[in-house]
This record gives C-alpha cells, sequence and structure tokens, in this order.
C-alpha cells in the first residue's frame, strides 16, 4: 500500500467520527479539507477563509494534498467536537452562528472570531456586542438617488433604540427605531456591497427598509450581533419566564423567499404588474423595486386551521394580460390575492414556503400580528 493510500485510507477513518462529517464552521456535510494546525475538518468555501489565515491555520485537501504521519495523528487526536469544546465554549446565545447558506461576511468574521480573536475560548469573558451603546458611522443608502452617504448610528440597550443621524453632530435623529421591531439580515447582492445589511423594521404600522454597509467586515458583522444582544436583552424583560433557547429564534431571522412575482389588484380586474416579493416568517410584503424604502402592501398568512390556504393556478376566468403563466393563488378570511410566477419551478418553491408557513399553528404574538394587520388605518 503507498503512503498516499495509507493516508487516504486513515482520514476516511478519522472523517467517521461524530462531528468529523461536516464543516467545523458553518456545517456543509461532507467536508474536503482540513486544517492540520487547527485540527479541525472543513468544507471548500471555509477553507479559503482559514487560507487567509496563513499564521493560524494550514489547510489540506483531503484528497489531493500529501499528508504527514504526525498530521494525521493531530487530526485524530482532534477533531471538530473536541475543538469546538475548545474554540466555542462561550458563545454567547444572542451571537449568530452562520451557516453555509449564508454570505461570506458572516462566516469569514465568525471564523476570525473563533480563531483568530479566540473570542469564544474562555468563558466569563465580556463582548463588546454588549457593552449596552453601539455609536459610529454607516454608509446609508439614500431614498431620493440611491446614493450611499455617511449616517451616524447610535444604538441604546437602556432606550432599547436604533437611531440614525443625518450629521454626526446633529441634535435630533432622523429616526428613532425600537429594537423589538427590527429585522437585520445581510443582502450582499440586491445591496451591491458584500457587506449590506437590510434592516427592516415597523413605522405607524407600516415596513421600512433601510440599507446600509460599512467597508470594514468585522464592523458591521459587529453591528449585526449588537443588535441581536439587544434584542436578547429587550425579550428577557418582556419575557421573564422564557429561556434562551426560547427567545432566541425571535432575533433577526433571514426572509424564507425573496423575488419577483406578478399581481393584480382586489378587484382582479386590474392589469398584473411585475413586483418584488419577501416573505419574512407570516408576513408577505411587496415593493415596486428591491431597494425600496417602504413596500407598497403586505398580506398576513395565517394558518390553514383559521381560514387560510393557497393553491396552484389562478380562479376561472381571470383578467390575465400579464406575461408569466404559472399562477398562485392566496386566501384568506378577508379576500384572495392572485399572482403569477415566471416559471414552474418557481411557482412550486412558492407554494412550498406559503404551505409551510400556512401548516404551522399560530403564536399568541402572531394573532395579536393579525389583529394589527386587520385594524391599521
Amino acid at each position: 500500500m503507498s503512503t498516499n493510500e495509507r493516508a487516504t485510507r486513515a482520514l476516511r477513518e478519522i472523517l467517521q467520527k461524530p462531528g468529523n462529517d461536516t464543516c467545523a464552521d458553518c456545517g456543509a456535510p461532507d467536508p474536503v479539507w482540513g486544517s492540520t494546525s487547527l485540527g479541525v475538518f472543513i468544507c471548500l468555501a471555509c477553507s479559503g477563509i482559514h487560507r487567509n489565515l496563513p499564521n493560524i491555520s494550514k489547510v489540506k485537501s483531503l484528497s489531493l494534498s500529501h499528508w504527514e504521519d504526525q498530521e494525521l495523528q493531530f487530526m485524530a487526536k482532534n477533531g471538530n467536537e473536541l475543538m469546538k469544546t475548545k474554540y466555542e465554549a462561550a458563545v454567547p446565545a444572542y451571537y449568530y452562528k452562520p451557516t453555509h447558506k449564508d454570505c461570506q461576511v458572516l462566516r469569514e468574521q465568525w471564523i476570525r472570531a473563533k480563531y483568530e480573536r479566540k473570542e469564544f475560548s474562555e468563558p466569563g469573558k465580556h463582548f463588546t456586542y454588549e457593552e449596552g451603546t453601539r455609536d459610529g458611522i454607516l454608509l446609508k443608502r439614500g431614498r431620493g438617488n440611491g446614493q450611499f452617504l455617511s449616517r451616524r448610528f447610535v444604538l441604546s440597550d437602556r432606550e432599547g433604540t436604533l437611531k440614525y443621524f443625518t450629521k454626526y453632530d446633529a441634535k435630533e435623529p432622523k429616526a428613532v427605531i425600537k429594537v423589538d421591531t427590527i429585522n437585520a439580515t445581510f443582502q450582499p447582492e440586491k445591496i451591491g456591497n458584500p457587506n449590506g445589511l437590510q434592516i427592516t423594521y415597523l413605522k405607524d404600522y407600516s415596513t421600512r427598509n433601510i440599507f446600509v454597509y460599512h467597508e470594514n467586515g468585522k464592523v458591521i458583522v459587529d453591528w449585526f450581533n449588537s443588535i441581536r444582544a439587544v434584542q436578547l436583552h429587550y425579550l428577557k424583560v418582556a419575557f421573564p419566564g422564557a429561556t434562551a433557547a426560547e427567545l432566541v429564534p425571535k432575533l433577526t431571522r433571514n426572509f424564507l423567499k425573496e423575488g419577483y412575482m406578478e399581481k393584480t389588484g382586489p378587484r382582479q380586474t386590474e392589469g398584473f404588474k411585475k413586483r418584488w416579493f419577501t416573505l419574512d416568517q407570516r408576513r408577505l410584503m411587496y415593493f415596486k423595486d428591491p431597494l425600496d424604502a417602504f413596500a407598497k402592501g403586505e398580506v398576513f398568512l395565517g394558518s390553514k386551521d383559521h381560514g387560510y390556504n393557497v393553491s396552484p393556478g389562478l380562479p376561472t376566468g381571470t383578467y390575465r394580460n400579464g406575461a408569466w403563466q404559472y399562477g398562485i393563488t392566496i386566501e384568506t378570511p378577508d379576500r384572495s390575492f392572485l399572482f403569477t410566477c415566471e416559471t414552474e419551478s418557481d411557482q412550486q418553491d412558492w407554494l412550498k414556503h406559503f404551505n409551510g408557513v400556512m401548516n404551522a399553528p399560530m403564536s399568541p404574538q402572531e394573532y395579536t400580528m393579525e389583529a394589527m394587520f386587520k385594524h391599521r388605518p
């Protein structure tokens, strides 16, 4: 047996150990790289980030690289589970652990926080995300011309708010956003910047979007996790009996789905118009443009037990002037909504997500949201 074959067999055996079958950093299945200095198995995407930390992580391909005996012994002695107990010993509940579906900046800062800065290796360590206030400059997209301009943002744990000011020394904020209404989600492709963050919140019962970024990836991810820290503190006060595990899912979250569909108006005699749709849990919002500040409209999606339903196709006789043929009908207790998709696969994906939402039972907070939708001006 050649040295290379022996190494391949040894690596295959080590990969059978619990935890080694997924990437140590993002959870992607079947890692194909290993860090011979950290003793972890990682995916191709995360290996690229590790290569940018040459003093900390030495990476090798599991199939293409030559492995020394001592490297194999080191990997066998360590591995993903053991190294997780070392490098993730004290990750705060609110800190967002990215998955393989998340964007580059989130994954890179998670890896740097773990191995380069060793933020989570010592229990009881103070985190900058929990300082109670964060004050700094972010580049914010203007509503009129779409240019990104410097704006001062201030996050306050005590007030439970995020404020932004058009000038650094301005006395009055341009907006005061309550943290309990915020959803922050990274949108690099939509915003056109690898560090682009979308902050969605409620203002006067309507959804408002602001789009920001910072040239430094660490800075924008620190803002993101600071918002989550303040939100968790707020929720602990609001729900004193709840555990952190119960509250964390209520923090910032990725949208379930976004994309274009066509829709018609309430009388269903108007033409179908192309709109950008965002499905955020039970709220389906639509915009004329993906970067609009305000939603043109919103649809609340309750559970099937309460008169909500979705089906493929459009009612017989529907006036249709749109170019797209793959219809979707959503029924609510108050009215029906008609949409069309460009492709059948698009239609099926939207239907899958709508059914997923409607098949789930509603929480007390979602009943409150439903009532707000029905009675808002």
